[in-house]
This record gives structure tokens, C-alpha cells and sequence, in this order.
């Protein structure tokens, strides 16, 4: 009851502060691109030589097929359907570990809702793939590699990704307050972490034995397959999979907020 109570506070702060979700949201999309000539439309240009890169380049050029498959750029699909769901988790964990330290001083003198700052780097961090992703389902149109109607299957996928991502990134965010070494550490594990994750390889390339551990201890290993089965094959992803990130994402979540209500004082105080 408590639970659902808070969630429901959230949700009110969340409508009421919506002037100011939107401002933070509008501020940080276009400081990224200040004082460049081309401004948003580097938000095009990056991810498009990105997926040139990953399919174009290692499809066309250095002729990489994916194991078990005849499509040309099937190789490609499978780098970008990991390359760029993993970039999605490092942003929200990135902005998420210093979402106080760079927020120091709004904390100190506005008295808002402080958890409203997840959902400003939830809706950042989702704009910004949403963008890059449309590029890259535009391309899947074009190379006649479009997946149909199971498209539609990214989007719990996708949800649970953020949940487990702001959960994790939170945590990680509020300890990083009183131990500025969390945060670089964690930025080194994040680096053993992509290469753990079957994203620039297939997981039937690794030994047999190694291949139930990385699936069974690594909840992003089982939401980047879950992405490259929907985008490379077509078919619906493993659900009964997925029960493990989202419910290991749910707890972080409680974990943040409880760290969050405990230590909110001390947070600005720390700042």
C-alpha cells in the first residue's frame, strides 16, 4: 500500500511540476548543440554515420555474416539492435550518477520534488534514442529487412530496459553523493559490462557452459537478445526471459527511492 501511495505521489508531483519537466527537458536538449552551426541536426547526422558504419561498412565492405542467417545486412541489424539499446542503458546510467552533483545548485534553492529529476533524464534520454532508433527502422524499411507487425513487441522490451536502467543508475547516482568513487568505478564495470553482453557477437559463439551463466546473471544480456531477436528474426522474444530484469529493475527502483527518503537531507547537505 505504501508502495503503490508513493508511486501516486510521484505521478501527482510529476503533473504538477510539468512546466518544469519540460523546461529541464527543452534546456538540456539544446545546450547539447550551443553554439554549433548545424545545431539539431547533429542529432541526425551522428547516428546516421553510425548505422552507415555498422551496417553499410561491415555488410558491404568487410562482407561480416551473422551465423545461421543469408541476409547480407543481418549482421549489421544485430550490431546496431545492441550498439544502440546498449547506448539507451549507459545514457540514463551516465546522467542518472550525477543527476545530483549536476543539479547542486537548483537543489540547494528551488524546493521542488527531487525524484522529478529521474523522469527529466528518463524523457532526455528516450528523445534522444527515439531519434536515432527511427533513423535506424527507416534504414530496416529500405534494405526490405523491416520485421512487421512484431515491431510492436519493442516497446515492453524498451520498458522495462528504462526500469531496470534509472533503477541501477539511481542507486548508483545517490551513493556516488557521498563516495565520488562510485562513479568512476562504475564507468569501468559499465566497459567489462558491453563486452559480457552478446552485442558485437552472437552468444552461440561462446562455450556451452558459459552461455546459461551470461544469460542467467546478466539481465541486459537478456534485453539486448530480446531486441536482436525482434529486429534480426522476427519473432517475439522470450518473455519469460524478461521476468528477470524487470523484477531485478523494480527492486532497484525500490532500493533508489528507499536510499532517496532515507538520505534526502543528507544528499544537499553532502552538495
Amino acid at each position: 500500500m505504501d508502495v503503490r501511495l508513493n508511486i501516486a505521489n510521484i505521478l501527482i508531483s510529476s503533473y504538477k511540476y510539468k512546466g518544469f519537466i519540460a523546461g529541464s527537458v527543452k534546456r538540456e536538449f539544446q545546450s547539447k548543440y550551443q553554439n554549433s552551426l548545424l545545431g539539431v541536426v547533429w542529432t541526425i547526422i551522428n547516428p546516421l554515420a553510425m548505422i552507415f558504419v555498422y551496417t553499410v561498412i561491415f555488410s558491404q565492405i568487410m562482407k561480416a555474416k551473422l551465423p545461421g542467417s543469408e541476409s547480407e545486412f543481418s549482421y549489421g541489424i544485430y550490431l546496431c539492435a545492441g550498439i544502440l539499446t546498449w547506448g539507451l542503458f549507459v545514457e540514463i546510467i551516465t546522467k542518472a550518477q550525477t543527476v545530483f552533483l549536476d543539479n547542486a545548485n537548483i537543489l540547494k534553492k528551488l524546493n521542488f520534488p527531487k525524484l522529478i529529476l529521474p523522469i527529466v533524464i528518463i524523457i532526455n534520454s528516450s528523445l534522444n534514442f527515439f531519434i536515432i532508433f527511427s533513423l535506424f527502422l527507416f534504414f530496416l524499411v529500405l534494405s526490405h529487412s523491416f520485421p512487421g507487425w512484431v515491431i510492436f513487441s519493442l516497446v515492453p522490451v524498451l520498458l522495462i530496459q528504462i526500469i531496470f536502467s534509472i533503477g541501477l543508475g539511481m542507486i548508483v547516482g545517490i551513493l556516488n553523493v557521498f563516495f565520488r568513487d562510485v562513479g568512476q568505478l562504475f564507468g569501468i564495470l559499465l566497459q567489462f559490462w558491453f563486452w559480457l553482453t552478446p552485442i558485437v557477437y552472437p552468444i552461440n559463439i561462446l562455450p556451452s557452459f558459459i552461455q546459461p551463466i551470461v544469460l542467467t546473471w546478466n539481465p541486459m544480456a537478456m534485453i539486448i537478445t530480446s531486441y536482436q531477436v525482434i529486429l534480426v528474426e522476427g519473432q517475439q522474444p522470450n518473455w519469460y526471459m524478461l521476468i528477470v530484469p524487470l523484477c531485478v529493475g523494480l527492486i532497484f527502483c525500490l532500493m533508489a527511492f528507499n536510499l532517496f527518503r532515507h538520505h534526502a537531507d543528507e544528499i544537499v547537505d553532502e552538495l
